[in-house]
């Protein structure tokens, strides 16, 4: 019966409330929503429920409210409307009685309160219907799912579908069916409050005082009867544990047949039996308090539902669920009355329209395939739920059963916006679920990519990449070690499947550049480069790196503004500074590679590399003094440079120091014995100081 904790709830970006804090949020949210409509006046169909209606007046007999209609009029009238719903009547005379007189405040008052009050009860509703039922040692209700229940009450509360039920008094009708609606089923849930494990267990009186609660909301609004519905869904899925999809398979199949005896068992057969007994008892009540024959309704009422051809009908009567399904998605545009040709027939299978029908039918197919065959027994259980709240409460408003007196009508959605309340926060969970797992395996490669770790980085940026076949983000950084190891090709694959899926990606469009540039494919290197500047105005690194492929083609100048670029934007771009000393210096420039040198190193005063070329460029225009102080301040930085101690000594020993130049030789080879050139500049000195020896007298 009861569920394990969801493993979606966890990963939904909401603190986790104590229940008493989550209700009272709940509520606030609720009133703020809606408190703008307290002072509204009696508008619309008030006039006729309310103002005019002779039932609210104290005058009026009391027993009248049982034998007259919503609008006031007798229930056996031909002109009488049929809606029997005495006690929301009841709650009006209460509001007259308490204001004195015709007042609106306190109607709409009481509208806003009882919102607050159900959207505060969903948290228990949702909590059931998505984690199960559990009680801990001290015979309490546990929540399984405390940030999906308060996600979903929060859309319930929040939701503009409601406008017209809470901001219009006549409303009151549906916010007292829904208290009483949930109410019972939270009453039929506690049949099943029990400190046994044994499974035949249930209290008889709580399922007779639920139906009690159904009648009263039956006695609100006709829909009220449909939490029956609800509750055998409940029963058969979450306290049985019934597999829906095995059951229709044997149905269909006629293989293994169902065990009556295990029904029996557990009591579900004798709770479906006196649910049935007290749903055709209230049917039968309200059939002949109703004067046993329907309201009668004009084809202005219901155009649909008038239509000859059956087809057109049935078509016409699926446009209008699409259209519902369309306000909970959507609700930009409301109104309060449909009715008089505000939407037109179809008369024709070419109509456009017929698209939202195929949208409509493709979406529930799919979330009832979903729901029945679904390996995760907790989205089957949530989402079948989710779809019997949704579905149930808004069959007797289909057209199906009996004609009604609406085209569409926002009041009748506020039971099932329940339903997609919780699809959607269930919706929502599984996707922070998905986003959450592979955004972990994402966290954990960047963790171990930074501390060096790369063979374990790539594996876990696999994973993510598998998890998320379209993360570009963890292929670029894939990519990225691919490229520092030399796997080239594979990196290539994958920058290239970044950038193709989202193309304004401007980092990938760099490292596919270096990646191409590094495989010689120099004018996609080029244009993958200029790709990335197309999308990143302002991006110093990608024209350092643009000025790298210029160098390697020779293409000189080209080089030397790009880097110029890159300094312009970034002016501590040592790489880029230190890239046009040394290209000046090869080519000879040495007069302009001393002024870029001069001129980067008064932005970044302490920065050996720039000191280290331009002292190689000092030395070779015979400074040799200037050279000196820079290789020397260059080393008081980074005083273990074997290329700085290298370099200075080919200093001295163009200077004639010929002793110093053999101490920072020595000092180069001890640091790095491998030094290009190094060892044959030392010997070189070496023999020429024996010389010197030899020479002197």
């Amino acid at each position: 019966m009861a569920l394990s904790e969801v493993y979606w709830d966890r990963e939904i970006p909401l603190p986790k409330l104590a229940p008493v804090q989550a209700k009272v949020t709940v509520a606030l949210v609720a009133l703020l929503c809606f408190i703008n409509s307290y002072d509204g006046e009696f508008v619309f169909d008030d006039s006729e429920a309310i103002v005019n209606n002779k039932d609210l007046k104290p005058a009026t007999p009391l027993n009248n409210i049982w034998t007259n209609d919503f609008w006031g009029s007798n229930l056996s009238s031909n002109s009488s409307h049929k809606s029997y719903r005495p006690l929301t009547v009841l709650t009006f005379r209460l509001n007259y009685l308490v204001a004195g007189g015709l007042h609106p405040v306190g109607f709409h008052v009481l509208n806003i309160a009882l919102h607050a009050v159900i959207s505060a009860l969903m948290i228990d509703v949702f909590a059931i219907l998505i984690g199960g039922l559990a009680y801990d040692e001290n015979n309490r209700k546990l929540n399984h799912a405390p940030k999906t229940s308060l996600l979903a009450a929060l859309f319930f509360a929040a939701h503009p579908v409601h406008t017209e039920s809470v901001a219009g008094i006549v409303g009151r009708a549906d916010l007292l069916c829904a208290l009483f609606f949930h109410l019972s089923f939270l009453t039929y849930c506690k049949a099943f409050n029990r400190g046994s494990d044994r499974d035949d267990r249930f209290s008889v009186q709580w399922v007779v005082v639920s139906l009690l609660l159904c009648a009263a909301a039956m006695l609100c609004k006709e829909q009220g009867i449909t939490v029956l519905g609800v509750n055998a869904a409940f029963d058969v899925l979450l306290i049985c544990n019934v597999n829906v999809y095995e059951l229709s398979q044997r149905l269909l199949l006629r293989k293994n047949p169902l065990d009556v005896s295990e029904m029996l068992r557990t009591g579900l057969l004798t709770r479906l039996a006196l649910m049935g007994l007290g749903g055709l008892s209230m049917l039968y009540a309200r059939w002949r308090i109703m004067g046993t024959g329907p309201p009668a309704f004009t084809e202005v009422d219901n155009p649909a539902s008038f239509a000859e051809n059956i087809f057109l009908r049935i078509v016409n009567y699926n446009y209008y669920y699409s259209l519902n399904a369309w306000l909970l998605l959507c609700p930009w545009w409301l109104c309060f009355d449909w009715s008089m040709g505000c939407v037109p027939l179809i008369k024709s299978a070419t109509d456009w329209r017929m698209v939202w029908l195929l949208l409509l039918w493709c979406v529930l197919i799919g979330l009832i395939s979903q729901a029945l065959c679904s390996q995760d027994s907790q989205r089957r259980r949530t989402l079948t739920l989710g779809l019997v709240l949704l579905v149930v409460p808004f069959l007797p408003a289909c057209n199906i059963f009996f004609r009604v007196g609406f085209v569409i009508a926002e009041r009748v959605l506020y039971l099932s916006s329940a339903g997609y309340c919780l699809l959607l926060a269930y919706s929502l969970g599984h996707c922070c679920y998905h986003w959450n797992k592979y955004r972990v395996h994402y966290n954990v490669g960047k963790n171990l990519a930074d501390r060096g770790n790369t063979t374990a980085a790539i594996r876990y940026y696999r994973e993510a990449v598998r998890l998320h076949p379209t993360y570009v983000h963890a292929m670029n950084n894939l990519g990225n070690i691919l490229k520092e190891r030399n796997e080239l090709i594979e990196a290539e694959q994958l920058l290239s499947k970044a950038v193709s899926i989202q193309p304004d990606f401007a980092a990938a469009w760099m490292n596919l550049g270096i990646v191409q540039n590094s495989l010689q494919k120099f004018g996609e290197a080029e244009q993958s480069y200029w790709n990335a500047i197309r999308f990143r105005k302002k991006y110093p690194d990608c024209y350092y790196n643009l000025g790298r492929l210029y160098a390697d083609q020779n293409r000189h100048v080209d080089a030397l503004n790009a880097w110029r670029n890159a300094t312009v934007l970034k002016p501590d771009h040592s790489l880029a500074w230190n890239n046009m000393v040394i290209l000046l210096d090869n080519t000879g420039n040495l007069g302009q590679a001393e002024l870029i040198g001069r001129e980067a190193l008064k932005l970044l005063p302490n920065d050996h590399t720039i000191m280290f070329s331009l002292a190689n460029v000092l030395g070779k225009l015979q400074k040799y003094k200037e050279s000196e102080g820079f290789f020397l301040h260059a080393l008081r930085i980074n005083p273990n440079a074997a290329s700085c101690h290298g370099n200075l000594a080919v200093l001295y020993h163009r200077w004639g120091k010929l002793e110093l130049a053999k101490k920072h030789y020595e000092l180069s080879l001890k640091l790095d014995p491998e030094a290009p050139g190094t060892r044959d500049n030392y010997n070189m000195l070496r023999r020429k100081l024996d010389q010197l020896k030899r020479s002197a007298p």
